[in-house]
């Protein structure tokens, strides 16, 4: 995905004012993998984010905790190249379609952080550990 896949010319960026950022300047972003569909990850996109994902075709997200971009692998090496980038109805959600590199996208070592299911009135893990985060973040 490259800066001319919006469409418009290199340098022309109102297609980020028809995103609903939030008071924060945020957009929630949900990473879904492609092929196949599973939803690995939701994380927030600011403007910067979001115009330098669809600029190199890598996805990069706001990290509240850190409060900076967090161009995602950069420490785990678990990049996610964007095939696919959707905006919802509302204008409210951003919809990435990636390739998940190392079949990580979770800092728990799993491949989706919604690995946990609800049953009989309590969240039961159901996805196993791929790799042990402590060997992921040295």
């Amino acid at each position: 995905m490259k800066q001319a896949d919006t469409g418009k010319p290199d340098g022309d960026t109102a297609w980020l004012d028809e995103v609903q950022w939030d008071a924060d300047g945020l957009v929630p972003a949900i990473a879904q993998e492609s092929p196949g569909g599973r939803i690995l990850m939701m994380a927030w996109m600011n403007r910067e984010a979001l115009a330098e994902t669809v600029a190199t075709g890598r996805a990069v997200y706001w990290s509240r905790s850190r409060a900076r971009l967090w161009r995602k692998g950069e420490e785990s090496g678990h990049v996610q190249v964007v095939r696919e980038l959707r905006l919802d109805c509302d204008g409210d959600v951003v919809l990435l379609s990636v390739v998940q590199h190392g079949g990580i996208a979770c800092h728990t070592g799993r491949q989706s952080c919604f690995f946990r299911r609800h049953e009989d009135g309590r969240w039961v893990v159901v996805d196993p550990v791929l790799k042990d985060p402590e060997r992921i973040y040295r």
